[in-house]
């Protein structure tokens, strides 16, 4: 018998943080080359980091902050996930086949990043297996995190998918059950494919049901297992 893998590995609204040595594969002249081909730059909160259509030439490593990667409709976006401190934006444009960004990046809070030249990042791959090998596994990690967030859109009632995404901005964003949700509830219908008016209601109802308590933007996972058990089953 397999062992069961848990439903909220796959339908997180980030992938796993990249590990803090995942440079750390370099060697000294490969970490030279790279230093001296990246620039770092602040983002206040709502700027653009990166815009669908445009030309790829880095690769983003978010460094601090929270930013929200996305596609761009005429009324509404589709956010694909959050990137949080450690994640890499970008790897889509690594094929010498796709030369430009294939999603949008802007910022829900002051961010930091580092823009590395992503031909010497394409370059330091080419000579460096174990560095490649962490870069593919960031890229299945980020497949599996968007089949995970289409069916969670597709399958989950409106009490399942926010169940996700406070599960996900506890356990990956935030890293405890209590934190400053620094999100307007369209954000939040955004994240979750709900209107704004669903987004209240929910949030309504998660307190009545003593899920969660909220004290203006400060939020308290009450109830964690059977919040955990709602995004499975939702």
């Amino acid at each position: 018998m397999g062992k069961n893998v848990h439903m909220q590995t796959f339908s997180s609204c980030t992938v796993s943080l990249t590990k803090k040595d995942f440079f750390d594969t370099l060697t000294p002249a490969q970490k030279k080359l790279m230093d001296d081909n990246t620039v770092d730059i602040k983002y206040n909160k709502g700027e653009i980091i990166c815009k669908h259509g445009t030309f790829a030439p880095y690769i983003i490593f978010l460094k601090k902050g929270l930013a929200k990667v996305y596609l761009e409709g005429a009324n509404d976006n589709l956010i694909l996930k959050l990137a949080a401190p450690g994640s890499l934006i970008g790897l889509s444009s690594l094929s010498d086949d796709n030369t430009t960004y294939h999603y949008t990046v802007s910022t829900y809070l002051d961010t930091e990043a580092s823009l590395i030249n992503i031909d010497v990042f394409r370059r330091i791959i080419r000579e460096n297996g174990e560095f490649a090998s962490s870069v593919i596994c960031v890229f299945c990690n980020n497949t599996l995190q968007t089949y995970g967030r289409f069916f969670s859109f597709t399958h989950k009632q409106l009490y399942g998918r926010l169940a996700d995404i406070l599960i996900c901005l506890s356990d990956r964003i935030f890293y405890k059950e209590e934190f400053s949700l620094n999100l307007t509830r369209k954000e939040l219908g955004e994240l979750t494919g709900m209107t704004t008016e669903s987004v209240i209601r929910m949030l309504k109802k998660f307190r009545q049901d003593d899920l969660i308590e909220m004290d203006g933007k400060k939020l308290k996972i009450k109830n964690y297992e059977l919040l955990l058990k709602i995004s499975d089953y939702g």
